[in-house]
């Protein structure tokens, strides 16, 4: 079981084996759905701009990346245009972070304050992406104990559920 404790050297994240190869797992499912930075060679995409930023079709990305005005689809598309590139390098960034404090060996890393507020945002990315994958509402605790143990997403369910947890522990030693 995940054990996340402060010490005098940080914010000590203890993993199980299986659980910090779970979140290895989800985070570069996360950074492959998010995709890569534009090249270097994009004029607008050196100052933040993207050339054609649009909603996605994917719920995830939709979920990642929800539009600033719901009533204004022009306003939401020029909005869009000038943050999100930005938005997704921090989403890129914290997974990465995440990516690189946990090697691939180890099951247990300290954090300092910075990497610790990765961690959280890079986790909140990955239960949002499970969620909207799932459907998750309000009364998803009560639809999972009633869930077939075969069912394909009952091991989703049970990585939300630990995810969640895993978040709320970070969560209670940093505040």
């Amino acid at each position: 079981m995940s054990d996340v404790k402060k010490t005098r050297r940080g914010i000590r994240v203890r993993l199980e084996t299986e659980e910090a190869a779970l979140v290895r797992a989800l985070m570069e499912q996360l950074l492959a759905l998010l995709g890569d930075a534009p090249g270097e060679d994009d004029e607008l995409a050196s100052f933040g701009i993207a050339d054609n930023a649009t909603k996605s079709d994917d719920p995830v990305l939709a979920r990642l990346f929800p539009d600033a005005y719901r009533d204004d689809g022009e306003a939401a598309g020029e909005f869009r245009r000038y943050t999100e590139m930005g938005l997704r390098d921090g989403k890129r960034e914290a997974a990465s972070m995440v990516l690189s404090t946990l090697k691939d060996s180890e099951t247990e890393t300290v954090l300092d304050d910075k990497q610790a507020q990765a961690w959280l945002r890079a986790l909140n990315d990955v239960r949002l992406a499970l969620g909207t994958r799932l459907d998750i509402g309000e009364e998803w605790y009560e639809e999972a104990a009633q869930m077939d143990p075969r069912d394909p997403r009952t091991p989703m369910f049970a990585a939300y559920d630990w995810l969640t947890m895993l978040q709320e522990s970070l969560v209670r030693v940093l505040w």
